[in-house]
This record gives structure tokens, sequence and C-alpha cells, in this order.
């Protein structure tokens, strides 16, 4: 299955100042070694480049996104992102906007995330979103 890496986990595998050891990120740099299949949104390649400063970490993080396939929510995304966000809220559990859009594409494109944010794994429990562990 084809994995869609949320921000939290490249955040950690880019930092430059230490290497983390975090089980997402080992599994992160096992499949990009091994070949295996990894998309992205814009979403996530726009949150990098707030989240890093400096002209080297953008031209570094656009360089590396550059041979990610990149999918592209459309209407019906944001609709069914609307409505999960909704029957969420209604099962108590809280979800951000942009966590909600990318837990629908995962659903839509059959993606399982990979993330450190437990967010999404309060979404599986009460959807079809399938979390990397």
């Amino acid at each position: 299955m084809a994995f869609l890496v949320d921000t939290s986990v490249w955040s950690l595998a880019l930092r430059r100042d230490s290497e983390v050891d975090v089980p997402e990120v080992k599994a992160l740099k096992h499949a990009l070694a091994e070949g295996g299949e990894i998309v992205t949104t814009g979403l996530v390649l726009q949150e990098l480049l707030q989240g890093f400063s400096g002209p080297k970490a953008k031209v570094d993080i656009i360089d590396r996104f550059s041979a990610i396939p990149i999918i592209a929510p459309d209407r019906t995304d944001h609709i069914g992102a609307a409505e999960l966000r909704n029957f969420c809220r209604r099962s108590g559990v809280q979800v951000g906007t942009i966590d909600a859009l990318l837990a629908q594409l995962c659903m839509r494109h059959e993606l399982k995330i990979l993330t450190v944010d437990q967010d999404f794994h309060h979404i599986a429990k009460h959807t079809s979103l399938k979390v990397w562990s």
C-alpha cells in the first residue's frame, strides 16, 4: 500500500540539528531507500516550506519533493473532508481542517498515512482511514 507522509514525519526526518530515532521516520527512510510508493499533497509541501527557514532549506525541500507525486484534492475531497470533520465532531473527536482533508485524500486514494500526529489515530477509530503502525 502506498503512503501519504504527514508533515509531522517529514519535519522530523528533515531536521538538521539531530538524528531522530522515531519508527515513523525509519519507515519513511526505508520506503525511500527501497523504492516504496510515497505520495504527497500541496498542503504538506506548503506546511514544510512555512516551517523551515532560509533559502537553502527552501531549495532543499523543493528539490526533494520534485520526485514525489502530488495528489491534488478536488471538490469532492473538500466536501468529504467537511463531512468527515462533522462526523468526527459528533463522535467526540476534534479534527482540524487540514487533517480532515489529508484523511479524506488517504481514504479516497487508498493510501496509508504515515504520521506521528495522534489526531489521525483518533480519526481512524471512527472511519476507514488506515494509519501506519
